[in-house]
């Protein structure tokens, strides 16, 4: 027969409760995965990492007790987690972490609970504290009886808050007097992570500036939801030894409520600072994170930067090998077909923890549009940050040899790139060149100037008009010695 979980919450204090004067405090690490932060998939997620910090008040009997703590996370790691009281008296024994998975999970995060047993008539056959769930299920009264139950419709209590959900941990401790106590409760879990949410937005005309919001953005799958939280954001790479857990396939059964707008008091930049090789963002302010939810909060305040627009011609061909390639079609770049790639350079004005930035313009009809999105890597201050914006659909690229020659031990080779711009402004095109057929070489004449000549890459600046085209010619001188030929 299927059982049905009846909750009738008589208050809103779960009993063991926060300790009146504590508030949890939550460390949430970078998430790399795009899963945590989707709008569908499991409920309960396996990426991401936190690590929670709470204050438990019990009342303590003295001596030997069986302690639950209900309403943790689903996805939390079992063999990391710690309880511990003030000063010596009291010392946990042993602790069992419940799953909270299904009807069972729900049923056993209430063992310490006050229940009462509805039979399927809808008939009360039992009342008292659970103190086992499965079946059969066994109660003490008041009077210290025990009743054993294996059939039955429902459960109903009161005091509880979000039993259906998350796991139970179930703690046995010795010692110390009796009275009320605080104990410090810490471990790690998935289903919560965050990660840097950037719009940049391009001011019209030809100079290259746009007003750039950064915000974090939270993501909450752990099937838990928090309430005024004191929130600390770790960026870098904080490198974990042990795989996530696999969660059961749970899927979403309600949408995620909306975050709260900020008031104006509360919008201010939380505070950086850093954390061995890591860095911190402690959020200003008490912060909800309800369960199945995504919360974008203010990292700096919005501010106008300075950028470059980036068109780059490369191959992406080099040299490989142990001797010089002297057939002439051997290693040639294509013709065409090589696209223009466009992206966005700036210098961070501040650390910016990785995330992706959506780049958006302004159309004619005034409707800012998106260019790109692209990813950012961590970037401490007065870094470039580039971003990718993709290839130029107004900017074509031919290439042609215009001369080979091979003589004894050199080679002599002529190439020219001609580019055309069907766009309305002037584009600067940055080409990259390394020469493919040898490891020594020499430019030995160019339409246009290098701005960079290196052991490794050659690269011009090539201005194109509007509606036009422009052509880079330039030679390259390949030498070698018979020393130099690696033995096959």
């Amino acid at each position: 027969m299927r059982r049905t979980l009846v909750l009738a919450i008589a208050c809103a204090v779960a009993l063991p409760a926060f300790a009146a004067d504590e508030r949890t405090a939550l460390t949430l690490y970078r998430a790399d995965s795009d899963q945590l932060f989707q709008t569908t998939g499991d409920a309960i997620s396996s990426d991401g990492y936190a690590v929670v910090h709470e204050r438990r008040a019990f009342d303590l009997k003295g001596g030997t007790q069986d302690l639950s703590i209900g309403g943790l996370p689903a996805a939390l790691d079992a063999e990391a987690l710690t309880l511990r009281f003030p000063g010596k008296g009291t010392r946990v024994l042993s602790q069992r972490l419940l799953l909270g998975q299904g009807f069972d999970g729900a049923v056993a995060g209430l063992v310490g609970q006050q229940v009462r047993v509805v039979g399927n008539g809808g008939q009360d056959i039992a009342a008292g504290t659970l103190v086992q769930a499965g079946s059969p299920m066994v109660l003490r009264d008041a009077s210290g009886q025990f009743t054993l139950v294996r059939d039955y419709s429902a459960l109903r209590v009161a005091g509880v808050d979000n039993v259906a959900r998350g796991s139970t941990l179930q703690v046995r401790v010795d010692g110390g007097s009796a009275g009320n106590s605080t104990a410090q409760l810490d471990y790690p879990t998935s289903g919560l992570g965050w990660r840097g949410a950037y719009v940049a937005t391009l001011a019209p005309g030809s100079a290259c500036s746009m007003t750039f919001d950064a915000n974090a953005s939270i993501a909450n799958r752990s099937g838990r939801d928090w309430k005024e939280v004191s929130l600390k954001l770790v960026a870098g790479d904080a490198r974990r030894a042990k795989a996530p857990p696999a969660q059961p396939r749970v899927f979403m059964a309600r949408a995620a409520p909306a975050p709260a707008a900020m008031a104006a008091d509360e919008a201010t930049n939380p505070l950086p600072s850093t954390l061995g090789d890591l860095r911190t963002y402690t959020l200003p302010k008490p912060i909800d994170l309800p369960d199945g939810s995504v919360t974008q909060s203010p990292l700096y305040d919005s501010r106008s930067v300075a950028c470059e627009r980036l068109a780059t011609y490369e191959t992406g061909q080099r040299f490989y090998g142990g001797e010089p390639t002297v057939q002439p079609d051997m290693n040639l770049a294509p013709s065409d077909g090589t696209p223009i790639n466009t992206s966005l350079k700036f210098k961070a004005f501040d650390s910016l923890p990785a995330g992706y930035v959506r780049v958006m313009t302004s159309d004619r009809d005034g409707n800012a549009e998106l260019l790109a999105e692209g990813a950012l890597r961590d970037t401490p201050k007065n870094e470039d940050a580039t971003i990718d914006l993709g290839n130029a659909f107004d900017l074509r690229a031919r290439r042609e040899r215009t001369s080979f020659n091979v003589a004894g031990k050199q080679i002599d080779e002529g190439t020219r790139l001609t580019f055309t711009n069907a766009g309305d402004t002037t584009r600067t095109i940055t080409v990259r060149e390394r020469p493919t057929r040898w490891r020594a070489w020499e430019l030995v004449s160019s339409s246009i100037k290098p701005s960079k000549n290196t052991a490794d890459v050659l690269e011009f600046k090539v201005d194109v008009p509007a509606h036009g085209n422009a052509t880079l010619d330039f030679a390259v001188r390949y030498t070698w010695t018979d020393a130099d030929i690696r033995p096959r």
